[in-house]
């Protein structure tokens, strides 16, 4: 039982952490080695991956998807710490528009050009992008921007994600101390009185029942013979 109730307690936490690790930016170093615009289905299970089609299109079950395939250079520690292997990562490329997550991209042509420029060359570019890669329902990343780096060792620090957790931290600490001075000064009081008026109540209603058993001529826990 305690586990069960661990595991609930732990569960809307371990949510919260997925969609900000879905939802947040993150950054891979990589070669790009082509571009493509595929005709896909979209199904119950992964259209709730994908954003929308372009801006100020119409929004169809059925759409051209434009990807992005990459060589990306494997990390430990986050990104920090670069290996000397690569894998193969493909990105999709869609606008978000205003609808979630909030990163208001409306320019994924003008990013499929960029892509394929970077194709044509052996550079090496910093991909930022949101979302997980599942090959079993064909679900991939959104890009959201591209742009050259020195190398396959260059670091990217994660500038938003540090800021967006620094003031998560902030204002979870000044939440709750504002919550605890409102409660001394508002709901502690009120409870106190609310406890007062119950003791002083139980006490009338056990003098109460001792007069009743007096009256009756029963004999109370504390009557003497």
């Amino acid at each position: 039982m305690r586990f069960l109730a661990f595991v609930f307690r732990a569960l809307p936490l371990i949510l919260f952490g997925l969609v900000l690790h879905y939802a947040l930016p993150q950054h891979d170093v990589v070669r790009v080695t082509s571009t493509e615009v595929i005709r896909t289905d979209l199904g119950p299970i992964n259209q709730f991956f994908y954003a929308r089609g372009d801006a100020g299109s119409a929004a169809q079950a059925s759409r051209d998807l434009r990807l992005i395939s990459t060589q990306k250079q494997q990390t430990w520690l986050l990104g920090f710490v670069q290996r000397d292997t690569t894998e193969t990562m493909v990105y999709r490329n869609e606008d978000t528009g205003w609808i979630w997550p909030p990163y208001f991209k409306f320019d994924s042509a003008d990013l499929q050009a960029e892509a394929a420029a970077a194709a044509r060359s052996d550079g090496w570019y910093a991909i930022t992008h949101y979302g997980w890669r599942i090959n079993l329902a064909s679900i991939y990343p959104n890009a959201v921007s591209i742009r050259p780096v020195a190398g396959p060792d260059a670091v990217i620090w994660p500038w938003f994600n540090i800021a967006f957790f620094v003031f998560a931290l902030l204002t979870f600490v000044l939440g709750r101390s504002a919550w605890v001075r409102l409660r001394e000064r508002l709901f502690d009081p009120t409870l106190d009185a609310v406890g007062d008026r119950m003791d002083l109540a139980e006490a009338r209603m056990d003098a109460r029942r001792a007069r009743m058993r007096r009256w009756f001529g029963g004999k109370g826990p504390g009557d003497h013979i």
